[in-house]
């Protein structure tokens, strides 16, 4: 939506491809053409590399604007766009391998001068590779997928008898959404900020940064609040931080938009990985300069050159901005356990100083398969307390309805005083926070539950003389009736959101997900609070844990299957 908005107001047409739950989302409902690529998951849509290319062919488009996650830090992607004579609206396919691997990245930081976090600079295969780093380094210590970016991925140890299980973990997760599982390990420090910088390169040699952005405020190390520009940090070092990122992407001959993480502790700061796309939080360095990044990235992929220098970019700036990642996910305790399911009500804040960046609608769905991310509440203000103020009062008139969001954590993250008074670190939300007493443990009421699955029917019609062969959705009852009786409907499933059955022994999906791993076997005796198997929703994945002791006498999953939230998974008597 981001981009087919800011190349409408440039005069220039959209096209967007879908998969199969996507076919009425709303960037194919706003696009000039759309096209269908099949398939559910990632791997069969929006990571088929084929069925892109042939999109591109059949509608002759002439850019590529890969978006934010799947193919956009793809070298190989992004070489077989530009083979194709087509432009990658993003940076060079090397300048993506060596800045898109955070392995070979770190290595081009220490080339450019930037310090990075202790950490191993080839990848690791083993678990004993890792204890081994570990005995030098100290606990804990960060599994990180070297391919990946937004805490995807990433799995932190704190002891040698956790780390194959990490290990494996961490290379299922990168498979899945990024489609490559290789991992490095680096030091996990103790109470770190996390800050970065957007910047922008042309093909004439020319960078300037936008801003700095903090994005201290994560759970499971993916950010909820991200702030520009970045403060209390000394005087100078924000400077010397944009300084040190465009080195680092001068080495590797870096153009688009991109941005460098940083770790920041105690004065100093660390080189963490360089994202080699445009990020999800980039409004917020637009809202304190005025410039349209995405119009930027189309403009140097065109050829042009930066249109402001960097005195003229810094000049801009004014303000602070704050970005609120609404995502469906249920935080009730600080768990953050995901919420697929459609959205029955969707009312975004308005205001002065308020955007709000969305890919749904009221009536949408939220898919387990893709991230869950359902809107970006975007606030200005002409300092940083008015700033905070202007987003409480935003995120309490929002609406949203029909899945949970963490709306009632953002908020408790905004009133907090360690906030206010930017005490807060990556780790603040999850040891210090306090979320007990937010939200229930039971499943939002959705209106439409009952209403009829779509199915597809072949059909043929005659348009001006001219026959099409054509594919329909329409609710199951209908497709059948010409075919024979109706299909009775099926019961509505009740949720219980839980993940098990009140300590009856009944284990049970908290959402919609599938089971990646199965950790126990009929006959085991297990404790209470013990993970019996692994549920990946939305790329994330989940330890189901038992809430009752005894004895496992039945098991209703295998890997691989898909589940709904309240299904039976694992009896224990």
């Amino acid at each position: 939506m981001r981009v087919i908005r800011a190349a409408r107001e440039m005069g220039i047409a959209t096209v967007a491809v879908y998969s199969e739950l996507d076919r009425n989302a709303l960037h194919v409902r706003l696009a000039d053409e759309a096209y269908a690529l099949g398939g559910q998951t990632a791997a069969e849509s929006y990571l088929n590399t084929e069925a892109i290319l042939d999109a591109i062919r059949k509608s002759g488009a002439d850019g590529v604007h890969p978006g934010y996650g799947f193919f956009s830090e793809n070298a190989d992607f992004a070489d077989a766009i530009t083979n194709m004579g087509v432009a990658f609206i993003g940076p060079p396919g090397d300048a993506i391998r060596e800045m898109g691997d955070k392995v070979s990245s770190r290595r081009a930081a220490l080339r450019g001068g930037c310090p990075i976090v202790p950490g191993t600079t080839d990848f690791v295969t083993t678990a004993q590779e890792i204890t081994e780093f570990a005995a030098t380094a100290g606990y804990p210590i960060a599994i990180k997928a070297a391919f990946g970016g937004g805490g995807r991925g990433m799995k932190v140890v704190h002891n040698a008898e956790t780390v194959q299980e990490a290990m494996d973990s961490a290379q299922r997760e990168a498979k899945a959404f990024f489609g490559r599982d290789e991992i490095y390990v680096e030091k996990y420090l103790t109470w770190p900020r996390h800050v970065e910088v957007q910047l922008v390169g042309d093909q004439h040699g020319n960078y300037v940064w936008v801003s700095t952005r903090d994005c201290s405020a994560q759970r499971r190390h993916q950010k909820l609040v991200e702030e520009a520009p970045a403060i209390a940090m000394g005087e100078g070092v924000e400077e010397a931080m944009g300084a040190a990122a465009v080195l680092a992407a001068r080495a590797v001959g870096y153009f688009n938009a991109g941005t460098v993480e940083f770790i920041y502790q105690d004065g100093e700061f660390f080189f963490l990985e360089m994202n080699t796309r445009l990020q999800v939080e980039h409004p917020v360095s637009e809202v304190i300069t005025g410039i349209d990044l995405v119009e930027w990235q189309l403009r140097v992929a065109g050829g042009e050159k930066l249109p402001m220098t960097q005195e003229e970019v810094t000049a801009r700036r004014y303000g602070h901005g704050i970005e609120i990642r609404i995502n469906a996910e249920n935080p009730a305790g600080g768990k953050f356990l995901p919420s697929p399911g459609k959205i029955t009500k969707l009312v975004p804040s308005d205001g002065f100083g308020v955007r709000f960046d969305s890919g749904y609608e009221s009536g949408d769905e939220i898919s387990q398969y893709y991230d869950n991310l359902v809107g970006k509440l975007i606030v200005w203000g002409k300092d940083r307390p008015t700033a905070i103020a202007r987003t409480i009062r935003a995120l309490e008139e929002m609406v949203v309805e029909g899945v949970y969001t963490t709306i009632p954590a953002d908020l408790a993250i905004l009133k907090h005083p360690d906030f206010a008074a930017m005490k807060h670190s990556t780790k603040w939300v999850e040891e210090v926070l306090d979320l007990s007493g937010i939200g229930v443990a039971s499943a939002p009421t959705q209106d439409g539950d009952d209403a009829e699955p779509l199915v597809r029917r072949n059909t043929t019609v005659e348009i001006n003389g001219k026959r099409f062969d054509v594919a329909m959705w329409v609710p199951e009852q209908t497709a059948v009736i010409a075919s024979g009786p109706a299909k009775a409907k099926k019961p509505t499933r009740s949720s219980s959101g839980a993940g098990v059955g009140g300590g009856s022994g009944q284990v049970t999906a908290p959402m919609q997900g599938t089971i990646v791993k199965l950790m126990v076997e009929v006959g085991q005796e297990v404790e209470v609070g013990q993970a019996v198997c692994v549920l990946e929703a939305m790329k994330m994945e989940n330890q189901i844990l038992a809430e009752k002791a005894g004895k496992v006498t039945e098991i209703k999953v295998a890997a691989g299957q898909t589940v709904g939230s309240g299904d039976v998974i694992i009896v224990i008597a």
